[in-house]
């Protein structure tokens, strides 16, 4: 698709299923639009993700506009491959008006519209989505740099399998949803790993008969707006809860894992002489995600007694290893043969020069509504509920857009209306359909 000197009314950058649902909703209307995606749809599912990754939400959850999960599995979790073949069947059933390969490398805001500077040529539009996500550039910390230089570094977006890396032990670092799974990817395949627990909270898998996500759905949680919260700023940068979708779902449980072989240890603190020298908090952290997928249960239990739900009673986790009163603390970095960054991404949105951002990188916004006129974000962490970033959420949260924009669209032709009052329209045909 062409998209050099051309002028749309909305344009949607990034097309994964943020930005596919926006032009549904857009299409739905009758908006004209173009969606600019810098690679190819599922692009980030087919080259960020291991090869055994899973969904770690069920696969019902996957309800994007006009294309709801279909399959005859709805309670599993969908394997990399075959989130990326949903992605392209949903492209694929509204032909959305898509240029693949074409990067933006530059947004500003010109006198009354946006122009957008891509890989392709110029273009420019009376309104914009800014759908690419949070997920940018790996984020690895530089004190990376003091490990020794033949010792093999990955981050978890480069991560495939076990057998990528050289023999020998494996140190992850991170207990996100990424370092955990990956964590027992390893494991699981007979690897020595040393793990860096951080602060992310975990939750069981299932509980009291259901999957625990199906429960806080029924409970509401998920329809929680962010506004709900007093601590908004914080909330969006809450680690997600660990768990996986492996082999059907199940709980990860680092404490089991370390009655197994692993070795786990606090954040990592520093590294110096050849040592990588850990926190002391391993026992607060484990403490403290345990607490996290308890209190979950708590409230579930709360849940079925105030509906008096008929649902099988369930004991409670017990822990199977402590850290005991004197936790390994250090590690020689000669017993590795490869350190795995779990360590999340950084934002870069350097090429919007539009000033909607604070200074933490962030765009400020209200449900994506910036508070520059006509400028929107869309498929942000918590950009309105928990799923605004996953596919449980961005329906929702593009059908608002769309309302803004349509609004937004309605105003301008109303502006250029007033503009040219008083101007016979025999001169301008088409006055009348604009103000339609």
């Amino acid at each position: 698709m062409n998209v050099a000197d051309t002028h749309h009314t909305v344009a949607v950058i990034g097309g994964g299923q943020a930005g596919l649902a926006m032009s549904w909703y857009l299409r739905q209307r009758g908006i004209d639009h173009v969606v600019l995606e810098k690679n190819s749809v599922g692009h980030e599912w087919r080259t960020r993700r291991w090869d055994s990754f899973c969904l770690v939400t069920p696969n019902w959850q996957c309800d994007l506009p006009g294309w709801p999960y279909a399959g005859d599995d709805p309670d599993g979790f969908m394997p990399g491959p075959e989130v990326v073949g949903h992605l392209e069947k949903y492209a694929a059933s509204f032909d959305p008006p898509l240029a693949e390969g074409v990067a933006v490398t530059r947004l500003r805001r010109l006198a009354n519209h946006f122009e957008l500077v891509t890989s392709a040529g110029r273009c420019t539009a009376d309104q914009v989505v800014v759908a690419t996500g949070p997920y940018h550039n790996p984020a690895v910390p530089r004190i990376a740099e003091r490990l020794p230089a033949g010792l093999t570094q990955l981050h978890s977006s480069q991560y495939r399998n076990p057998a990528q890396l050289p023999e020998g032990e494996v140190l992850v670092v991170g207990t996100g949803q990424s370092g955990c799974q990956i964590a027992e990817d390893l494991h699981l395949a007979n690897r020595t790993v040393h793990l860096a627990v951080g602060s992310a909270p975990r939750a069981a898998r299932r509980y009291r008969g259901r999957d625990t996500l199906a429960w806080l759905d029924e409970m509401g949680h998920y329809r929680k707006g962010i506004d709900e919260f007093g601590d908004a700023d914080e909330v969006r940068l809450r680690a997600n809860h660990y768990m996986t979708g492996r082999d059907g779902g199940r709980d990860i449980d680092l404490r089991l894992f370390a009655s197994q072989g692993m070795h786990l240890y606090g954040r990592l603190r520093s590294i110096a002489d050849g040592t990588l020298t850990f926190g002391d908090d391993l026992r607060a952290n484990l403490d403290r995600a345990d607490a996290v997928a308890e209190g979950i249960k708590d409230a579930i239990d709360r849940h079925i007694e105030s509906r008096g739900i008929a649902a099988p009673a369930e004991a409670r986790y017990v822990p199977v290893w402590d850290p005991g009163a004197a936790p390994v603390d250090a590690l020689p970095a000669a017993r590795l043969s490869a350190v795995v960054w779990a360590t999340g991404f950084h934002r870069d949105h350097r090429w919007v020069e539009v000033p909607v951002f604070d200074g933490r990188g962030y765009p400020t916004h209200e449900r994506g509504v910036t508070s520059c006129p006509g400028l929107y974000f869309l498929g942000l962490p918590w950009q309105y509920t928990w799923g605004s970033g996953r596919f449980a959420g961005v329906s929702r949260d593009a059908l608002y857009l769309a309302e803004r924009i349509t609004a937004a669209r309605r105003q301008r032709v109303t502006d250029e209306v007033s503009w040219l009052a008083g101007t016979p329209t025999e001169t301008y045909p088409d006055l009348e359909r604009w103000a339609a």
